[in-house]
């Protein structure tokens, strides 16, 4: 359990890194919403007022990259107008939608449900993006622009190992599992009688929905709901409700529309305060290990001199 002092520490230590990523307000907006641009990608994210700066750097750095895409937002509720004024300036009027809008339907509340169940909406004509505010692009994105052309789903793994999979392979005996286990333990236990009672799902991936992608169509949102009802049942809705759980219905998602692009591990990565590598691509900076070491902000520095160049 985190102390107060290191609870100080990490509070001390994102203000440096706010202070350094400020500097994303002088690179140059990215020109999203002219012609060249509107061509079926949508880089989706949900943020809050206390990630605008680093989610600039998240969304300008993939964007630079990619060299595609038209921005979507759902505001978690504390967006302020001033917020909105700089997202508006810096990437091109992107499309703003309230958290408090979203129909959850049979699916928990929070959590980052409401942001898997607007991508559904939004991906029915559109190949969706899904970036978390904590990521920054460091080099080229051919997999993503290759897995777009293709209308392939991509996800970043969750683990080097990560494959893609038979729900078979992910059974477990549910009784051994501690009552401390995390959710998505307890689901991938019972992925096999779960999945078939949702609708007949085959195969799971364990991805990071931290940087997915959607290729236009598929499963809308009625498979999210009618595994939601299987899984509180078996599970209990509190315990379903837990975080982590949206994370498993993006995986089934991706696992089950086609053969979905793994990003290689050894260019899109989550940051568990290891050494990055200088062929890394992209990288997340999980909440764990996000302020160590200062990689984060020398990751920061280097995509906005990037930008800047």
């Amino acid at each position: 359990m985190d102390t107060l002092a290191d609870r100080a520490l990490r509070k001390l230590r994102e203000h440096h890194f706010n202070r350094t990523v400020r500097a994303v307000l002088s690179a140059p907006p990215v020109r999203a919403a002219d012609d060249r641009s509107k061509d079926g990608v949508v880089i989706f994210s949900m943020i809050g007022t206390r990630v605008v700066l680093p989610y600039l750097v998240a969304a300008k750095s993939l964007h630079a990259r990619l060299g595609r895409g038209r921005f979507a937002i759902l505001d978690d509720g504390t967006l302020t107008d001033a917020d909105k004024r700089l997202l508006d300036q810096h990437l091109g009027g992107p499309e703003l939608r309230l958290i408090a809008s979203v129909n959850i339907g049979d699916c928990p509340r929070g959590g980052c449900w409401e942001r898997l169940l607007t991508l559904l909406e939004l991906r029915r004509d559109n190949y969706v993006i899904q970036l978390d505010s904590d990521t920054v692009t460091l080099g080229p994105v051919d997999e993503i622009a290759q897995a777009i052309d293709q209308g392939r789903d991509f996800t970043l793994r969750g683990e080097a190992g990560s494959a893609w999979l038979p729900v078979t392979s992910f059974a477990a005996d549910f009784a051994d599992l501690p009552v401390s286990a995390h959710v998505q333990a307890k689901i991938e236990a019972l992925l096999p009688q779960v999945a078939a009672a949702a609708g007949g799902l085959t195969h799971y991936v364990r991805g990071c929905a931290g940087f997915a992608g959607f290729a236009p169509g598929g499963p809308g949102r009625e498979l999210a709901d009618a595994f939601s009802r299987v899984a509180a049942a078996q599970l209990g809705p509190e315990v379903w409700a837990q975080w982590g759980s949206e994370q498993v219905m993006s995986n089934l998602y991706i696992a089950n529309e086609g053969e979905p692009v793994l990003l290689p591990y050894n260019r899109y990565l989550n940051f568990w305060n290891e050494p990055i590598a200088s062929q890394a691509a992209f990288v997340h900076f999980v909440g764990t290990f996000r302020y160590h070491g200062g990689a984060y902000a020398a990751a920061a520095r280097q995509a906005l001199g990037a930008l800047s160049a």
